[in-house]
């Protein structure tokens, strides 16, 4: 079993980034925490967990795939919160499921850097399972 403590990020693919950083921070109240133009993504809070904006032709949400629409793909991948987070446990689980996991490597979420693996479900959708931060990088701190 692995242990699922909740959401940690959902990344949305997006046509115009101002426009959708403006809805969450604005019309919601979100706070954006870390800008990235390098990657195309602004980091948005949403309470204890995040919601990554990424260009739909960028180096993240670009890959491969045509402009989000209502019929296409808008979310990038979703992110679950794991602890603890014992990726030879976790790569053995989904093994024996039959789940074929990428290689497990630091990246950023809602709680800072820490270890994450992606894996696709069985209709496609990304999703990562993401342990505990062990840093927070300061850029994001320093976000606007």
């Amino acid at each position: 079993m692995i242990p699922i403590r909740g959401i940690d990020h959902v990344v949305l693919r997006v046509r115009d980034l101002e426009r959708m950083v403006a809805f969450y921070r604005d019309a919601l109240g979100c706070e954006v925490v870390w800008r990235r133009p390098e990657l195309g993504m602004v980091h948005v809070r949403a309470g204890g967990a995040l919601i990554d904006l990424v260009t739909h032709d960028g180096p993240v949400g670009g890959r491969g795939r045509g402009a989000p629409s209502r019929d296409g793909h808008n979310m990038d991948h979703l992110c679950l919160r794991v602890d603890p987070f014992d990726a030879g446990a976790i790569a053995a689980h989904l093994a024996a499921h039959g789940v074929k996991a990428g290689e497990v490597r630091e990246r950023f979420g809602a709680e800072g850097e820490g270890p994450s693996i992606y894996l696709d479900d069985p209709e496609g959708n990304t999703v990562e399972l993401k342990g505990p931060a062990r840093t927070w990088p300061a850029a994001a701190r320093r976000a606007s």
